[in-house]
This record gives C-alpha cells, sequence and structure tokens, in this order.
C-alpha cells in the first residue's frame, strides 16, 4: 500500500496530522500477509469514528484500485522444468537426510493448530 496517499489524504480532507501518523504506521504482518480478524474490527471501528462518508468513499476507491492492481498480479502456473527441478531438489534433500519424518510434522502441526486454537478462544473471551 502507498502510504503516503494518507498524508495526500489529510490535506485534502479534515483529518488531523495526527491520524495520518496512527495510519501510517503499518501494522505487523502475519507471514501469510493478513491481518487478524481483531485488527481489522479495530481499524474498521477507528475509520468509522474518524472518516466523513465523502472521506470514507475515498479511502473505499483506493483499497478497490490496490485491490484489482494486486488481483492482476495473480499467481502463475510453474512450468514442467520448475517443477522437475523442485522434485529433483527434494529428492537430494531427501537423499542427504534433511527433513523431518512425517509423524514428527503431523505432531508440529497439530500443536499448532491447537496453540492457534487457544489464541482465538483467549480473544473471543478478551471480547
Amino acid at each position: 500500500m502507498d502510504w503516503n496517499l494518507f498524508g495526500d489524504f489529510a490535506e485534502k480532507t479534515s483529518v488531523s496530522r495526527k491520524d495520518v501518523y496512527l495510519c501510517s504506521v503499518k501494522p505487523k504482518k502475519r507471514k501469510d500477509n493478513t491481518m487478524s480478524t481483531a485488527a481489522l474490527q479495530g481499524l474498521l471501528e477507528y475509520l468509522y469514528g474518524t472518516l466523513s462518508p465523502d472521506n470514507m468513499l475515498w479511502v473505499a476507491n483506493h483499497l478497490i484500485e490496490q485491490a484489482k492492481k494486486e488481483e492482476d498480479s495473480e499467481l502463475k502456473p510453474y512450468t514442467m522444468e520448475e517443477i522437475n527441478a523442485m522434485l529433483d531438489e527434494a529428492e537430494a534433500n531427501f537423499a542427504a537426510g534433511k527433513g523431518i519424518p512425517d509423524e514428527e510434522a503431523w505432531d508440529e502441526w497439530e500443536e499448532d493448530f491447537a496453540r492457534m486454537e487457544q489464541k482465538h478462544y483467549e480473544l473471543t473471551e478478551a471480547v
């Protein structure tokens, strides 16, 4: 996202410099490049409380434009050469004894999933 847009936005609207600063602080992103539902809800509540209907439309239009740009840069399918190279690399790693056994991978996945469920439970209890 172009964070400089918020400075331009403040000059054209009644949004204060403090609000622009708060909007320009980039939130920590998760590995999958998304925000948590709680963070999104907080952001929406903040915007609803500070923006006029015209300002909301301005922000919405910019978000839609950004989403369309990102949509156009969707992932492209792998070529057969790329797939074969990945398979060769995986086979070489396996032959070298790298990686973890399937059972360990599943155990790690189940532990991660249990932690995520616990965090979700804690967040819903807090709200």
